[in-house]
């Protein structure tokens, strides 16, 4: 039997053995978990990862040269760099530009950064990790997102850059930041990680910025597993991004690949010797970074259904919202004006006057199976992780305080069913009605 046949075997009972496994239990108010976020994954994504495994394509190679070239043509920008996880993505972001090779328009440290107090550590960690000092501002309640307002304000004498994330898919005004930036002569980074599919004034989020990142974490809108990506329209850049993820290396030879250049052996660098084998050469303190075929595999199979997850995020975020308007207590998100979310989760604020407590509504939908989380790190300020390390909080953060205390989300993702929303919105409508 030849190897072509066999694989097609294998993939005959790949397929049979999802059908079999992939059929979900009939829902089950307060016993069926309603999960927040989760991979929905088909017998082609399954296929797909059994097929790079059969071919034993275990590191990084052509599936994944494949996904940098298709998803970057997906959200619109000219190169793309997959790595390990959207927190690695956000270090490679970042660190591309404290580069020697950007000469006086490289970050160092004691360069501040804009960013916001409320929001996902792994946006402001590669801050700190590369000296530089994060100036914290606020954010709007409703859209959870800071303004172009509160980030001008906070632009001191040492501000190099803005690094902002779109809060829960629900764009910030990208346009109006990017436009400062360039005013200002900063760098903006475009956090895409919970956005993907998210338009603003008719542009895709991840294209506004010098820099964008994307996480393909299972909660996210397409899945790899682990796996994150950095985007640019910029040439220097996306080289830059490439040798700090590829250990620091100065050669972009592939793996495998040799002497792409014709200088190989003809270069003198630094200290080192005439002809010193350019593969091992470093302009940069990097890091290995890199994402694998496998991942690569499942992330392809995914992005063909990426308008397909969009719609079911959308489609899920607005039965929430029509199904909650008007309960008391309750602040209900919103979209950013001029923006069309693909939504990470539905965001709830418990007003502070409110008859029942946040806490107690976390509580009962947990109770009735309902996932909950917390809007993140709620205030980073706060944390034992960031409190003590150098920063600067450029206004007082009420609202991101207020978040901390009185703000959750439930999830939106499209593993759920119309029974599912409906469930979380009777269960919600019944705590309000107890309680108000």
């Amino acid at each position: 039997m030849s190897g072509a046949v066999e694989k097609e075997r294998i993939t005959e009972l790949v397929r049979a053995y999802h059908r079999e496994r992939g059929l979900p239990d009939s829902f089950v108010p307060g016993v069926t978990p309603v999960q927040v976020s989760g991979a929905v994954l088909s017998d082609d994504d399954r296929v797909a990862l059994v097929g790079a495994a059969l071919d034993m394509r275990i590191a990084a190679g052509e599936n994944s040269r494949r996904f940098e070239r298709e998803f970057s043509r997906f959200i619109g920008r000219r190169k793309a760099h997959l790595a390990n996880s959207g927190s690695s993505a956000n270090l490679l972001a970042l660190s591309a530009l404290t580069s020697p090779r950007l000469e006086s328009h490289r970050l160092r440290p004691g360069d501040e950064v804009v960013t916001v107090a409320a929001g996902f550590p792994t946006t402001v960690s590669p801050i700190l990790q590369n000296g530089l000092v994060p100036v914290f501002v606020d954010v709007e309640l409703g859209t959870y997102n800071t303004t172009p307002e509160r980030v001008a304000a906070a632009i001191g004498p040492r501000t190099r850059a803005i690094m902002l994330a779109h809060s829960m898919g629900n764009p910030f005004a990208a346009e109006e930041i990017a436009s400062l930036a360039d005013e200002h002569d900063l760098f903006l980074i475009e956090d895409n990680c919970d956005a993907v599919g998210s338009t603003y004034r008719g542009q895709r989020t991840g294209t506004f910025g010098d820099l964008a990142t994307v996480s393909f974490y299972p909660a996210h809108h397409i899945a790899m597993g682990e796996g994150g990506c950095v985007l640019t329209d910029n040439l220097v850049l996306a080289r830059l991004v490439e040798s700090f993820r590829d250990w620091g290396r100065d050669c972009w030879c592939e793996p495998g690949e040799d002497d792409r250049c014709m200088k190989r052996f003809d270069q003198q660098m630094g200290t080192l010797p005439h002809g010193y084998d350019h593969k091992y050469i470093f302009s940069h303190v990097g890091y290995n970074l890199k994402s694998t075929d496998l991942q690569a595999a499942l992330g392809l199979s995914q992005l063909r259904r990426i308008d397909e997850f969009t719609a079911a995020r959308r489609r899920n975020w607005s039965r929430l919202r029509e199904g909650l308007e008007g309960l008391d207590g309750l602040l209900l998100p919103e979209a950013t004006p001029g923006s069309e979310p693909s939504w990470f989760g539905f965001l709830i604020t418990v007003k502070p006057d409110a008859a029942y407590s946040c806490a107690a509504m976390i509580s009962f939908l947990e109770s009735c199976r309902i996932g909950t989380r917390r809007f993140f790190a709620g205030n980073l300020t706060r944390h034992p992780a960031y409190a003590t390390r150098e920063h600067r909080i450029a206004e007082p953060l009420v609202n991101s305080d207020l978040i901390a205390s009185q703000t959750f989300w439930i999830g939106v993702y499209p593993g759920l069913t119309e029974e599912m929303v409906d469930y979380m919105i009777g269960s919600i409508n019944e705590f309000v009605l107890k309680n108000a």
